[in-house]
């Protein structure tokens, strides 16, 4: 796995593929950070990944997988990102630090974006303005929400709860006290104090999480 930018994001997700069994090569134009990871991932090196050679040289189009983590210096991660889709590399996520500049990166070619900051302050905005226990927005205006099973739900089959026709929500996992999450099907039927995973659009998980 290749990670250029090896600040707070691209450290921390190098870090993590290591301890998950990757082999890394950490790429960094800041020699300091270089070295503080020298002992950490398989392979580090100081470079400037916005020159063609450069890149070539340190074996980036030999890569399947590539992240760009570079945020606060948008036209290298513009730059490095476009010279990764022109070698070909199959698989290419970059940050953004913004919906602009992701779009961006998507028009040029990057495979995934990832808004790392804007996606954790959605979240915990989310967690702080309602009642949801945890949030996660798979794409823009579809979210999964983690909330208590509501009065509404409570003592009755999912499947003639009606909820996905009256909320737009479906529940896709639940939660008994003191046991483990499990899938519901359309004959789970929710009891007070269950913890249940609902997918939809996310005004649609908003709401529902509102209900008592």
């Amino acid at each position: 796995m290749l990670v250029i930018g090896l600040g707070r994001f691209g450290g921390s997700l190098s870090e993590a593929l290591v301890s998950h069994g990757w082999e890394v090569l950490g790429v960094d134009n800041n020699p300091r950070r270089v070295q503080s990871y020298a002992d950490i991932l398989t392979h580090t090196v100081v470079a400037d990944t916005t020159d063609d050679e450069t890149l070539r040289q340190i074996g980036a189009h030999e890569f399947s997988r590539a992240v760009v983590a570079i945020g606060s210096h948008l036209e290298e991660s513009i730059l490095t990102t476009s010279l990764l889709v022109d070698m070909g590399v199959p698989h290419i996520w970059a940050k953004a630090v913004s919906r602009r500049h992701g779009r961006i990166l998507q028009q040029i070619g990057a495979h995934h974006v990832v808004l790392p900051e804007h996606d954790m302050g959605e979240r915990v905005a989310h967690l702080l303005s309602g009642r949801m226990l945890d949030y996660v927005e798979i794409e823009e205006n579809f979210a999964l929400g983690k909330t208590r099973a509501p009065m509404e739900i409570v003592g009755r089959r999912l499947g003639e709860s009606g909820v996905r026709s009256s909320h737009g929500i479906t529940v896709v996992s639940i939660k008994r006290h003191g046991g483990s999450f499990t899938y519901a099907t359309a004959d789970t039927v929710p009891q007070k104090g269950d913890i249940i995973i609902v997918a939809g659009r996310t005004e649609d998980v908003e709401r529902f999480a509102e209900l008592q």
